[in-house]
């Protein structure tokens, strides 16, 4: 890969910066820069931009670090550093504004599944607001639903997966023949396969609404918003040096 490029590298150590410093303060951190639903009393407006730079655990970092190094790299290299990063936080935003979209729906549905049943809805939001619920929401309504429910209004999103996805939509797009080995599928495979099934595999889970624990939308809305910068950037070949660093 090289010597490391100016924008990757300081989007490493503000990462790993805000790393450490939920690993030192915890709750307060995810309080503050996750996330959170907007009808949520944790909810401020600089989450939409914060939430890319938490994370959940080591794991969750170190891959969604190395993919922005090993994938991110070669487009900075050829956009420069501004290019880079307005693609970048375009499919992080785009990656938030779909999240949450989907959060609506899945709160939206509950809760007026349990109005239908005769719950005044003040009550439903105060008690969902004291970190509470009913047990009897479930036998009334179905488990899938309340579980999607309260996921939606009490679960913060982090990391910087979001983001990362439109890095790898916008480099299947332009080294479609690049062969890739991963540690998970221990054969080559070129990315312009690659990329398109692991969205599709969020799209499965995303839309059956499996629990896996994965913000699959967010997945899907930083691809799909890398998709369409590169579809646009493509067809109008936009002038090289407007993105001058």
């Amino acid at each position: 890969m090289g010597r490391i490029t100016e924008a990757i590298k300081h989007l490493l150590i503000i990462n790993v910066l805000f790393f450490l410093a939920t690993s030192l303060y915890g709750d307060q951190m995810y309080e503050w820069f996750s996330l959170w639903f907007p009808k949520n009393d944790n909810f401020a407006f600089w989450q939409i931009l914060s939430h890319m730079f938490m994370h959940g655990g080591l794991m969750h970092i170190v891959f969604n670090m190395y993919g922005l190094w090993a994938f991110g790299s070669p487009l900075e290299r050829m956009w420069g550093r501004n290019k880079f990063l307005f693609f970048y936080f375009s499919a992080g935003l785009g990656a938030a504004l779909l999240h949450t979209a989907a959060n609506y729906y899945f709160f939206n549905q509950g809760l007026d599944a349990l109005v239908a049943t005769g719950i005044p809805e003040n009550q439903i939001l105060e008690t969902i607001t004291g970190g509470q619920y009913f047990p009897s929401w479930y036998d009334a309504v179905g488990q899938g639903t309340v579980d999607s429910f309260l996921s939606a209004f009490n679960t913060p999103a982090v990391g910087a997966s979001g983001a990362v996805y439109g890095v790898l939509v916008a480099f299947a797009f332009t080294y479609p023949e690049a062969e890739l080995m991963l540690i998970f599928l221990p054969v080559p495979i070129k990315a312009k396969y690659f990329v398109p099934l692991i969205i599709a595999g969020d799209l499965f889970f995303g839309f059956t609404n499996t629990n896996t624990g994965i913000a699959h939308f967010a997945h899907i809305g930083g691809a799909l918003i890398g998709f369409i910068m590169m579809w646009y950037w493509k067809k109008n070949q936009f002038n090289k040096n407007r993105w001058d660093s």
